[in-house]
C-alpha cells in the first residue's frame, strides 16, 4: 500500500500510442538520437515551460494500482514543492508535502511516515525551476495528435524512479496524469480530473502535516 501511495505522490494514465509513431530516446546528457532531435528537445522544453508557469492547481484524481484496485480523492498543488492528496472515505489516508518533506498519514492507524522530498522521483517537477533535460534522464519522448508523453527517471538510472508523464496537447497544454513504477517494479496509474486554478491562494494548512 505504501509503495502505491508514494507512486501516487507526484504530479503527472492510460498509455496513448499512435500506430506507427516513432519514439526517440534521450540520453543522460539531454541529447536525442534520431533525425528529429531538435523537435524532441523542443517538446521537452515546452513541457518544462508549462510546469514553470503553473503556480497552483486543484481537482480530483483516480489511482489504479497493480492489483487493479481503484481509489479516488482530491488533490491540491502549490508550486514549488507543496501538494496534498486526500483519499475519499472510507480511506483516511492523506499525503502532504510542505516543500521539504512528504508525510503519509493514515488517520485510522494514527501513523505519520515522512520522507525527504529530495528523494522522491517527482522532485524534478516540483522545484522552482523545472528542467527535465538538466535534472533527469529522459528515456522517451512521444507526440500524438493530442498527447505528449515523456518517460524519465532519476539520473542515477534507477528504474524504480521511472515516470511516464502524460499531457494533453490540445486545446492547451495540461497535465493529465502519470504512470509511476515503485521499488517493487509495480506500476501505479494516476489520472487527474476536474482540474482548475483556484480563486485566490490555497489555504496554507492544506500543506501543513501538523494541521488537522
Amino acid at each position: 500500500m505504501v509503495h502505491c501511495l508514494i507512486a501516487l505522490c507526484f504530479l503527472f494514465l492510460a498509455s496513448v500510442c499512435a500506430a506507427g509513431q516513432e519514439v526517440k530516446t534521450v540520453g543522460p546528457t539531454g541529447s536525442i538520437a534520431g533525425a528529429r532531435t531538435n523537435k524532441e528537445i523542443e517538446l521537452v522544453r515546452k513541457v518544462n515551460a508549462y510546469f514553470n508557469q503553473v503556480t497552483s492547481l486543484e481537482g480530483a484524481f483516480v489511482q489504479v494500482g497493480a492489483d487493479n484496485k481503484r481509489q479516488r480523492g482530491k488533490f491540491y498543488i502549490s508550486r514549488p514543492g507543496r501538494f496534498r492528496f486526500e483519499f475519499n472515505l472510507p480511506s483516511k489516508v492523506v499525503i502532504i508535502s510542505d516543500g521539504k518533506y512528504i508525510a503519509i498519514q493514515d488517520r485510522d492507524l494514527s501513523t505519520d511516515d515522512r520522507w525527504d522530498l529530495g528523494y522522491t522521483p517527482f522532485r524534478a517537477l516540483l522545484q522552482d525551476n523545472v528542467d527535465l533535460l538538466r535534472d533527469t534522464r529522459v528515456l522517451e519522448v512521444e507526440e500524438t495528435a493530442d498527447t505528449i508523453s515523456i518517460v524519465f527517471e532519476d539520473k542515477g538510472g534507477d528504474s524504480s524512479s521511472r515516470i511516464r508523464l502524460f499531457l494533453a496537447a490540445k486545446p492547451t497544454l495540461q497535465i493529465k496524469g502519470w504512470i509511476a513504477k515503485d521499488a517493487q517494479g509495480f506500476d501505479t496509474r494516476t489520472d487527474l480530473l476536474e482540474m482548475h486554478v483556484p480563486v485566490g491562494q490555497l489555504d496554507a494548512n492544506l500543506f501543513n502535516p501538523a494541521a488537522r
